[in-house]
């Protein structure tokens, strides 16, 4: 597969792309973004790397990281996680009160922010320093021991976490935080305030395409059947109330995050990120998506 030759059309085809999106807001130091940032990177399991643009610029990651946070949680739990967070896709926004108070305070999934919440709280009770634990586990992923948070989006982001605490409070009424509110939410938000690259991105997925092993290494990160199961949410929870479309229109698995970034995966093939900060109205990457519909589409592959 020419993937270089096809990532340079994908590149020309964004530049003349029309979009209608905006930077995220709602978080005030993302709203500081450079919109005219774009960047790709994909990682071939037989062929290396392919990128282009600012592939090797770090942004804030934000709900990606709730893919490495599950498979932090899966290595440690068995299946009684799931007893405290479903697997359903969601239909309504990432941050709903209203879904939950039907549901008696189980989240749909692990990657709305009520199930990631609850799978902050279960880390907190396995990991004696959560924070340096969960940086270590993406160091150990990716090979590269320099990645960090960006404390201004951190202290940002902490500044207008009222929602988060409020899915947090009601959780706690139907006993399903058993940690401290506050501690619970500052884990989250450490979290999400991770910057990493594209290229790192690709770096640290691969093991959802190869069968749970770091590829530069071998190591076993974690067993197929359960990189499976994380693979299955990634494809029917991995875009919030908009995944049904991310499956029709590019059909891989993946996550995205409001700091603009999408990473996809397609099984025994690749691993690939791309980075634009402008959002659609469900606050996925705009041209993000449109540059991994035109990824499957010139490939002629995608898990379907």
């Amino acid at each position: 597969m020419q993937y270089q030759d096809i990532l340079n059309t994908i590149q020309l085809e964004l530049i003349s792309k029309k979009h209608t999106g905006k930077v995220a807001t709602y978080i005030p130091e993302l709203a500081k973004i450079d919109p005219k940032k774009l960047g790709i990177h994909l990682y071939c399991i037989n062929s290396g790397h392919y990128y282009f643009g600012d592939s090797n610029e770090r942004f804030s990651i934000q709900s990606i990281s709730k893919v490495f946070a599950l498979t932090l949680a899966m290595s440690l739990y068995s299946d009684e996680l799931f007893k405290r967070v479903d697997v359903e896709p969601s239909g309504d926004p990432f941050n709903s009160l209203i879904q939950l108070e039907y549901e008696n305070g189980i989240p749909r999934n692990p990657f709305i922010n009520a199930g990631a919440l609850v799978i902050s709280d279960m880390l907190i009770s396995k990991l004696a320093n959560p924070k340096k634990q969960f940086l270590e586990f993406i160091h150990k992923l990716t090979g590269e021991q320099s990645i960090g948070i960006n404390p201004a989006v951190f202290n940002s982001e902490k500044a207008y976490s009222h929602r988060n605490a409020a899915l947090l409070n009601l959780m706690k009424s139907f006993g399903n935080i058993k940690n401290d509110i506050q501690t619970v939410l500052d884990f989250y938000i450490y979290q999400c305030a991770i910057e990493m690259s594209c290229e790192e991105l690709a770096k640290a997925f691969m093991i959802y395409a190869n069968g749970g092993k770091k590829l530069s290494t071998n190591d076993q990160i974690l067993n197929p059947q359960k990189i499976k199961r994380i693979n299955a949410i990634m494809q029917t929870c991995g875009f919030y109330d908009e995944a049904g479309e991310f499956s029709f229109r590019v059909g891989l698995p993946g996550k995205s995050g409001v700091g603009g970034g999408i990473t996809a995966i397609h099984p025994g093939q690749y691993a690939v990120t791309v980075w634009s900060p402008i959002l659609n109205p469900k606050g996925n990457s705009e041209l993000g998506m449109f540059a991994l519909e035109r990824l499957t589409t010139l490939t002629g592959y995608s898990i379907f």
